[in-house]
């Protein structure tokens, strides 16, 4: 659950939190002091000036003038620390969220993990687990400012009831009035921003994959349009929260007035304390505008929460068959059980739409649907951790996904420790040293997003050269070869011929392409139509 993770996070910032919350509370009971201590000496000053010069001449300045100035000093200092120390609580919690969270998709069940789009998660992790700062700014600034609420309470007893009465009544009908907004009108729009923020991000995931068609075949304008279209339910549920904080506001601040206007009114106290008390209101009632807006912001994060909870959910012991206790894949094909072992290189054939691919992302745990009865070391592929599976295979997939990173980021994916001198080993293996060596930077050079610094045969050979890296009993190479010369494809299949001759892994291979098939030394034939 989304609020175990923040407990856990918050846990880990009590420091800084700590610290923030003490810091908060100097800085509101500093600025209130200000104001209070400002407006009572001012009062003071001019009835002084006006009783005559006798009283003037008796009337102590320095004390105030120096309460004044040391408390704007602590105000000042105060709130950079407060500042500082839960702006740094936020920032590491919310990053180790993010990395829980990503960690929970990564090892979530295929069929869970494959549902949601990069445009999805990107929004999740986004924006969503940015509003869970509520629950961190709720922390630090809710016991300091109701601490502080209290501490005003006191002052307000100086003007008498009245006008402890009248702050505490504006208080508590600010905070009705926020609540009663942000449930009729705030929640609402906030879940359809969310919405409509996620819907425009896969937009833009979707529409950008596809930006050489769009620039190729003249349909910028199409995808503006698309766009803004996109955009529109967004502005207009901002719009009504715009509306809605406004309303707050006008509501928060007549309040404030009210409040003012009682005390000044129905005090029986001297003008000074009156000063002092009307002033201290104002600056109340600016931290009760505060904590109001932070309970409107409950409502962001409910449905943030619901969102986070419902795309990671917590990683529940899968039911698993176990550990296999030999790396032996066996497959049923048409009655007929085939077995392969560490050192066999074989040959998946059939026509497209067969399986294949799917067979090897079953076997990698891409996902679980392979249309053949797939067992490995003689239990279910389907019922094993996906740690057991995919410490087992490598694979070199059809669709060579890079991360937006330099080459060495993309080798290093491979596993952990992987030194230079390995990358360099595997790219010649995989055809690509020579076109590293041209990259501005070599190995550190910059590829863009999902490799775009690269053509698509030398992607695939990138994704290539990470499988070769990654040491597993298996290499899955699905159609490898693709989109090469002759002269390149041949130069692959001999430099991979010598790699499985030097290493003895096993090879389940999957190839249209004639040439790659000399790689294999046995055949299984996936027969039927299934997609």
């Amino acid at each position: 659950m989304i609020a175990a993770l923040l407990r856990s996070a918050r846990a880990g910032q009590r420091r800084a939190v700590l610290l923030g919350m003490a810091a908060a509370a100097v800085a509101a009971l500093s600025a209130i002091g200000l104001l209070a201590v400002s407006g009572w000496f001012l009062t003071g000053a001019a009835i002084a000036g006006l009783t005559g010069a006798a009283a003037v001449k008796a009337f102590n300045y320095l004390v105030p003038s120096a309460a004044i100035r040391g408390l704007a000093i602590l105000r000042t200092l105060s709130r950079y620390g407060e500042r500082l120390f839960s702006h740094q609580a936020m920032l590491f919690a919310l990053a180790e969220v993010r990395a829980a969270l990503f960690a929970r998709l990564i090892a979530a069940p295929p069929a869970t993990a494959l549902l949601h789009n990069r445009g999805d998660v990107a929004a999740r992790l986004g924006g969503d687990v940015e509003t869970l700062e509520e629950a961190l700014l709720r922390t630090t600034l809710v016991p300091s400012g109701i601490a502080t609420l209290a501490g005003t309470m006191l002052l307000m007893a100086l003007a008498g009831w009245v006008a402890a009465a009248a702050l505490l009544l504006a208080a508590a009908a600010s905070f009705a009035v926020a609540r009663r907004i942000g449930r009729d009108r705030i929640a609402p729009a906030l879940d359809a921003e969310s919405a409509a923020l996620g819907a425009l991000k896969r937009c833009y995931v979707e529409l950008a994959a596809g930006g050489d068609d769009i620039a190729v075949y003249g349909l910028a304008a199409e995808v503006r349009a698309a766009i803004a279209a996109a955009e529109a339910p967004l502005h207009r549920a901002r719009a009504v929260v715009a509306d809605a904080d406004t309303i707050l506001s006008i509501v928060h601040w007549g309040l404030t007035g009210a409040a003012v206007a009682a005390i000044v009114a129905l005090s029986p106290a001297s003008a000074p304390v009156i000063a002092l008390a009307a002033l201290a209101a104002t600056a109340a009632m600016e931290i009760v505008v505060g904590l109001a807006r932070l309970d409107i912001q409950r409502w962001k994060s409910r449905g943030a929460r619901a969102r986070l909870d419902a795309m990671f959910p917590d990683a529940a012991a899968p039911a698993s068959d176990g550990a296999p206790a030999q790396p032996i894949v066996e497959l049923a094909v048409a009655g007929a059980l085939h077995r392969i072992v560490p050192g066999d290189r074989v040959l998946l054939a059939g026509r497209s739409g067969s399986g294949k691919t799917r067979l090897l992302e079953t076997l990698t745990g891409l996902r679980d649907d392979a249309p053949e009865d797939v067992r490995i070391g003689g239990l279910h592929a389907a019922g094993l951790p996906l740690a057991a599976r995919r410490s087992l295979f490598a694979l070199a997939a059809q669709d060579a996904a890079m991360i937006a990173g330099s080459v060495a980021d993309n080798l290093s994916l491979a596993r952990p420790g992987v030194t230079r001198d390995e990358m360099q080993a595997a790219l010649v293996v995989a055809c690509l040293d020579d076109v590293a060596a041209q990259l501005p930077g070599g190995l550190d050079c910059w590829l863009g997003d999902d490799g775009a610094r690269l053509s698509g045969g030398q992607r695939k050979r990138l994704s290539l050269a990470r499988a070769l890296l990654a040491r597993r009993p298996f290499l899955l190479l699905d159609e490898a070869s693709e989109g090469l010369d002759g002269a390149t494809e041949a130069r692959l299949i001999a430099r991979l011929a010598d790699w499985f001759a030097e290493t003895g892994s096993g090879l389940i291979l999957v190839s249209h392409r004639p040439a790659m098939r000399v790689l294999a030394t046995r055949q299984v034939e996936i027969d039927g139509d299934r997609g």
